[in-house]
């Protein structure tokens, strides 16, 4: 007999890397998704930095072609 609703291990069985929050809660013992604590550890995602205290998208630029 075939198994019913089998599921089958794919990407979304592993775990995933949590985002950090857009705004810091500036509490005194830090969360660890705050993203003040994620850029000190170097675990902020790649294309984001933090400025004011908030999380914003760095824009990426377009290097001119070496000839």
């Amino acid at each position: 007999m075939a198994k019913k609703g089998g599921k089958k291990k794919s990407e979304s069985c592993l775990p995933k890397k949590k985002l950090p929050k857009k705004k810091c809660c500036v509490s005194k013992d830090k969360c660890r998704r705050c993203p003040l604590l994620m850029l000190k550890l170097g675990t902020l995602p790649e294309g984001y930095t933090v400025k004011k205290r908030k999380l914003v998208k760095t824009k990426k630029t377009k290097l001119p072609d070496a000839a």
